[in-house]
């Protein structure tokens, strides 16, 4: 498996990138359809990188055969708090296959909608570029 966290930690897209299925499908805490495909995937991790401030992972959770994992994070979005969790799930070759996010308090979950409808247009453009 790579590590999809430190990749995260370090801001190193290629190697969120890298650790993703092609077949991947993403689950947006602030839209209801989810995303499938790697490069929409990891477009939206990259506007993502770009909107939230003093990230940090603070625990991370892991299921029984470790397929699924649980990364519990604390952001900032401007003046506004993030709590957070990223819900992965592992193909057999270790890559992601499912990734969850999901948000709270909704004064945060409004804060990610806006700053992300703002990236929007670049993430559309960055998924179709590749």
């Amino acid at each position: 498996m790579i590590d999809f966290r430190a990749a995260v930690e370090a801001r190193d897209s290629d190697a969120i990138t890298a650790a993703l299925a092609d077949d991947v499908v993403f689950r947006s805490p602030v839209a209801f359809q989810p995303y499938p495909g790697k490069a929409i995937t990891a477009a939206i991790l990259r506007g993502v990188l770009r909107v939230f401030e003093d990230f940090r992972y603070v625990r991370e959770l892991s299921g029984d055969g470790d397929r699924d994992h649980a990364l519990v994070f604390e952001a900032r979005i401007g003046d506004v708090a993030v709590e957070g969790c990223d819900v992965l799930h592992l193909d057999e070759r270790g890559l992601i296959d499912e990734l969850t996010v999901m948000i709270r308090p909704l004064s945060a979950a409004q804060a990610l909608a806006a700053a992300m409808a703002a990236q929007f247009e670049q993430i559309q453009r960055e998924a179709t570029v590749g």
